[in-house]
């Protein structure tokens, strides 16, 4: 039984472990076959929490969460060039994470497509 309650412990504390990578894009001159519109420098941020510094409140959902802002803040489909920035900050009960992302957003050009955009220029990858 101290067995069976052990390993149900440990399977529980395992998955609060749990995360999902975040893909937060890469050079423009590493992007191979895809042309783009560049639409402006976008910025996006998080903030997590570590409550009693054991319960974590938006931890995992931060950098997906400051990655996603700073796309749709130019209204692109993904980052190239990003920079990445993180704050702490502690208080009585909890410590604080802000997650920062900036970089350039970039609207990806289906074939066919002829680039069109008010602030933006047509780049095509080498």
């Amino acid at each position: 039984m101290k067995k069976f309650v052990a390993v149900c412990l440990l399977a529980v504390f395992a998955a609060g472990c749990v995360s999902m990578p975040v893909n937060m894009g890469m050079p423009a001159n590493q992007v191979e076959g895809k042309d783009f519109t560049v639409l402006g420098e976008g910025e996006g941020s998080s903030l997590g929490v570590m409550l009693f510094n054991f319960i974590p409140i938006n931890q995992n959902q931060r950098f997906q969460k400051a990655y996603d802002e700073a796309v749709a803040s130019k209204g692109g489909d993904r980052l190239i060039n990003p920079v990445v920035e993180e704050r702490w900050f502690w208080a009585y009960l909890f410590n604080g994470y802000i997650f920062k992302v900036k970089g350039t957003v970039v609207k990806d050009i289906k074939s066919g497509q002829a680039a069109v955009g008010k602030e933006g220029a047509s780049l095509v990858s080498q």
